[in-house]
């Protein structure tokens, strides 16, 4: 007979006795339970010990988190918070080094824990690490632990970053500036300087005002990969914290310093493989440096701005050599107005008398007139080439470049998403944005020619424009998915990919559906689905028990925390627990925490999850929403919360623990994976019978023949 649910059998281990084996009753309060193990040790002052988990973490247990033990677990009996708070707070005041030294040393470590931390900080604790800090007496091995120590318990938000004094904020920043001061020393004090910029807008200015760009550049640099990791970090939480004019002063000053190329060759082409964190900061880096065109974007077309009308008119007078620009008595008004008329409608206009009325849509707005200025100013031969091509037919095939400019800008500013917040979570940047300055205006240059390229492919005519552009934008699509890494292979892929191989594609596409559409067809895939499906499932499982790495993050900041869940091979058990930078794959033996499946109650996603309503307070980010999802195990109140690294992660798991559950596969992932094993194995099915047509019915039975006489006269052999 199982257990009561308020019952678990746990383990109790003390240095230099022998383990208790007890069964725990979780209504029995805990400090009854002490006195119990206490006395059965014959420990006096049952108050000044506590139970810890004595792996992973170690966790102190609270009234708040004992429900969260489990059978099996193993427990240590340990000095109470309070008492080591105490013990631990005259020790990093002590005289004495080494003394010192190893208080602050278990500080770091147990500062993780926030009963510990709450203890510690309301003896005031967090004053004496000011202390030290601002004294800079302690140096190396000292001030890494006080350091690490600070940067944990701040961690629990008990605190405020506003609180910090200013001297202490300028030592952090000195050991961020200075040369001879160890790696580790530096990684902390970047972290705790990437903590402080966005709690609030003084402590941003501070801090962008005492670590220069340069010295982050210097860090950038470093042949130190974790040292280059966090001052990317702090770069990025600048960027984010900035207004939108400071951010393009900074992204200015970037430029000038050549940082993507640096980026390009010595972190993207790096020997090493690059991390998840630091390909989200590239992601950001990327999106931050792209929705500096947000504003030209959304900004229309003022008629009556001169810069804006000079702009407009130098693309007429770089494509022609204009009669309208003659001296002003040679012609007279009107006929200098239909002759600038005539030009714009050969630049193809919509609106040939008033062309500032084409760029009064927004977005792409003024983004529009920059990319064919920009393109008329760097490649003058091809703009002339382009526009002279096309105004000189007459066969009402000429491919309108004004137009056909708005459009496209509209198209890539779609596709690389500008003007939408950075996600979270992200890592998808393009390798080629790293290595070209002014990316955005060169794509376009490129993305331009091809569109009067593909408009020659296809004979098109004005009203063939809505078409041609959904053929770029798929041209274009299609190249970007490669991941090209650089534009000059994106420019070769782009232009490979032209108008009939489109059309093949979409044939065979289109093809594939149409055979897939015949009756009998149809009923094969349903008596398929079945096999299929449960072979998708135990591939769900054996994603589950290879495990993925999670990480933490909270509404303050992208945690660098990480943890590791896995399925027990024999699917009975989700193995999960921290772990450290670098670990791949970690064995089930190093992840303490575990959740029987047996336990498991309902799986949740999205808004239903409780850790994305403690975050609703602040500005939701959508893909935080896409890839939340939780289990809720033994009572609804408990659940253990997940924030997937990518949308296929969130997929396979979710499907995963549904198949645990008992439940429908309900990703948008199953219904792909089933789709491709289906088209596989129809394939394979219908090998025989290719370029033969398939009928939607089944051919006619045909009438009996009037000789048919099998039946057997058993009356006549009888007599």
């Amino acid at each position: 007979m199982p257990p009561p649910k308020d019952v678990v059998k746990i383990a109790i281990q003390m240095v230099g006795a022998i383990p208790q084996l007890i069964e725990l009753q979780q209504t029995k309060p805990l400090a009854s339970v002490l006195k119990d193990v206490c006395d059965a040790w014959s420990l006096p002052n049952a108050e000044r010990y506590a139970l810890q988990y004595a792996d992973g973490r170690q966790t102190y247990i609270t009234e708040s988190n004992r429900r969260d033990i489990k059978n099996g677990s193993i427990l240590r009996l340990t000095t109470s918070p309070d008492q080591e708070a105490e013990q631990l707070y005259i020790g990093i005041q002590s005289k004495n080094v080494d003394v010192k030294t190893d208080s602050l040393k278990k500080l770091a470590s147990l500062s993780q824990d926030i009963t510990f931390a709450q203890e510690f900080i309301s003896r005031n604790g967090l004053k004496q690490i000011y202390s030290i800090v601002e004294e800079g007496k302690d140096a190396g091995e000292m001030l890494a632990h006080t350091l690490k120590a600070f940067t944990e318990l701040m961690e629990h938000d008990f605190v405020s970053w506003e609180n910090l004094s200013t001297v202490f904020i300028k030592k952090i920043v000195s050991y961020v500036n200075m040369n001879a001061v160890d790696a580790s020393i530096q990684q902390l004090s970047l972290s705790i300087l990437e903590n402080m910029v966005p709690a609030s807008r003084l402590l941003f200015e501070v801090v962008k005002k005492e670590v220069t760009l340069d010295r982050l550049l210097t860090h950038l640099q470093a042949t130190n990969a974790q040292l280059q990791l966090k001052a990317m970090a702090l770069l990025i939480a600048l960027l984010l914290s900035a207004t939108d004019a400071e951010r393009r002063n900074m992204m200015d000053y970037l430029r000038e310093k050549n940082i993507r190329q640096f980026i390009h060759k010595n972190i993207i082409h790096s020997s090493e493989p690059l991390g998840d964190e630091m390909a989200h900061y590239l992601y950001v880096l990327q999106s931050v440096s792209l929705n500096l065109c947000e504003h030209r974007m959304k900004t229309s077309m003022d008629p009556y701005s001169q810069e804006q009308r000079d702009l407009l008119q130098s693309l007429r007078q770089t494509a022609f050599e204009s009669e309208s620009d003659a001296p002003a008595g040679t012609f007279s008004t009107e006929r200098r107005r239909s002759l600038c008329a005539k030009e714009f409608r050969k630049l193809g206009f919509m609106n040939n008398s008033n062309p500032a009325e084409d760029l009064r849509r927004a977005p792409p707005g003024l983004l529009a007139l920059d990319n064919m200025v920009y393109f008329s100013r760097t490649t003058p031969i091809a703009y002339s080439r382009f526009v002279l091509e096309n105004s000189s037919r007459e066969d009402k095939h000429e491919c309108p470049f004004a137009r056909s400019s708005i459009q496209l800008t509209l198209i890539l500013c779609e596709i690389l998403h500008i003007g939408e917040p950075c996600s979270e979570t992200a890592q998808a940047f393009y390798p080629m944005f790293f290595g070209q300055d002014h990316f955005f205006e060169e794509l376009f240059c490129i993305c331009i020619q091809l569109v009067n390229k593909t408009w020659k492919e296809m004979r098109a005519t004005q009203e063939d424009f809505d078409k041609v552009m959904q053929v770029v934008r798929e041209q274009i699509t299609r190249t970007l998915n490669l991941k090209p890494t650089s534009l000059e292979l994106f420019k070769t892929r782009v232009n490979a990919l032209n108008y009939s191989e489109i059309l093949k594609l979409r044939q065979t596409e289109r093809l594939h559906q149409e055979e897939t559409l015949a009756v009998p067809v149809l009923e094969l895939r349903e008596k398929l689905k079945p096999e299929l499906l449960e072979l998708i499932r135990q591939q769900r499982l054996l994603h589950l028990c290879e495990g993925t790495l999670f990480r933490k993050i909270s509404s303050r900041r992208r945690q660098d925390k990480l943890w590791y869940c896995r399925l027990s091979p024999n699917h009975k058990v989700l193995h999960y627990g921290d772990v450290e930078e670098g670990v791949q794959s970690p064995p089930i033996e190093n992840l303490p925490e575990k959740i029987p499946v047996a336990d498991m109650k309902m799986l949740l996603v999205g808004k239903e999850c409780p850790h994305t309503k403690e975050k609703s307070s602040g500005k939701q980010n959508k893909d935080v929403l896409e890839l939340a999802f939780s289990i809720v195990h033994d009572v609804e109140e408990y659940c253990l919360n997940f924030i997937a690294p990518t949308r296929y992660e969130f997929c396979l798991w979710t499907d995963g623990l549904n198949v645990l559950l008992g439940k429908e596969m309900t990703s948008e992932r199953t219904q792909t994976d089933l789709d491709v094993l289906l088209s596989m194995e129809l394939k394979l099915r219908l090998l025989d019978l290719e370029n033969v047509s398939i009928p939607d019915d089944p051919p006619p039975i045909p009438k009996p023949p009037s000789n048919l006489n099998f039946c057997y006269d058993f009356s006549q052999a009888e007599q």
